[in-house]
């Protein structure tokens, strides 16, 4: 069962970035990067770097899951969706989409100024703050719950909120306001304007980066940018007042800089901010279901590992 889990484990980290030299049909390489976490839960017993290392697996296996669909372009592009939130964010624009609005209002008209800076790092940090945020409720952890608890159950939430905005992806996948503007479905002017700060600020360096963070441009509703900063904003309230303001006012500033950028419609923000809520107000619901599959694992982990018991 060790050798199996092992082996597992190896394969949903070396196989999904593998998928499309190897053939893999969409379905086993999402399955594959799925039966990760599990599997290494199988293999070690419960400790706390065991825990952030199952988060972490499971993040390697959202970041090649939310890849796939773009796998085949020109089969993604005959099912995407582009105009409906163009038509959601004209209603709350007041006729014009507020990505325009907000660019013609602040945005210099050709060099990037100090607020494009400064939103577009605040964009960047994304990558690193819902993270940082659950390491900071691990470190708070014994002060909070003797037992240990609140980290497990942080990163459950998380794993959830990024989890099933990827299954959307897969199900609906939706073009953001930079991407319409640009082929013509929108007539507003929206600039993407990240792309003139990387230039700017990173220079030669620029293409590269931005070329392998690129993934599936439309990846794009939920917007898990915001959404995984709600959810980590909650998490951060949770360990006390001054770390839930720090939280709540990154994702209120990473909100206004996507929809300022072009990154993203308000729609989306609104619907990862729903996700969020969600998956917080559905874990009464699925915390049976959740049990028992842990128990499950909890039984196979012991058999795996008799010397621990």
């Amino acid at each position: 069962m060790r050798v199996g889990a092992a082996a597992t484990v190896a394969a949903s980290i070396a196989l999904p970035p593998l998928r499309k030299k190897l053939g893999l049909h969409p379905a086993a390489s999402v399955a594959i990067a799925a039966a990760g976490p599990p599997a290494l839960a199988v293999l070690r017993p419960r400790t706390r770097t065991r825990d952030v290392a199952l988060y972490a697996l499971q993040m390697w296996g959202f970041t090649m899951a939310h890849e796939i669909p773009y796998d085949d372009p020109e089969g993604l592009r005959r099912r995407l969706k582009i105009h409906y939130p163009i038509k959601a964010d004209r209603l709350i624009g007041g006729g014009q989409l507020p990505n325009a609005r907000l660019q013609r209002a602040f945005a210099h008209p050709s060099d990037p100024g100090a607020l494009d800076r400064l939103l577009s790092f605040a964009h960047w940090a994304w990558f690193f703050v819902p993270h940082v945020s659950l390491l900071y409720v691990l470190a708070r952890d014994d002060d909070l719950e003797p037992d240990g608890r609140r980290f497990p159950r942080a990163a459950r939430q998380m794993a959830a909120t990024y989890d099933l905005g990827c299954a959307v992806y897969f199900a609906v996948p939706t073009a953001p306001p930079w991407w319409a503007v640009e082929e013509g479905y929108a007539l507003e002017e929206v600039r993407r304007l990240m792309l003139d700060v990387g230039e700017q600020v990173l220079g030669r360096a620029w293409p590269h980066l931005y070329e392998s963070l690129g993934g599936n441009p439309w990846a794009a509703m939920p917007s898990l940018h915001f959404g995984s900063s709600v959810m980590a904003a909650e998490l951060l309230r949770e360990t006390g007042p001054v770390a839930g303001a720090l939280g709540w006012a990154y994702a209120l500033t990473l909100g206004f800089a996507l929809v300022y950028l072009g990154e993203h419609y308000v729609t989306d923000l609104a619907a990862g901010a729903a996700l969020a809520a969600a998956v917080r107000s559905g874990e009464s619901i699925a915390d049976p279901v959740v049990s028992r599959v842990s128990g499950w694992i909890q039984d196979l982990e012991r058999i795996a590992n008799p010397e621990s018991t």
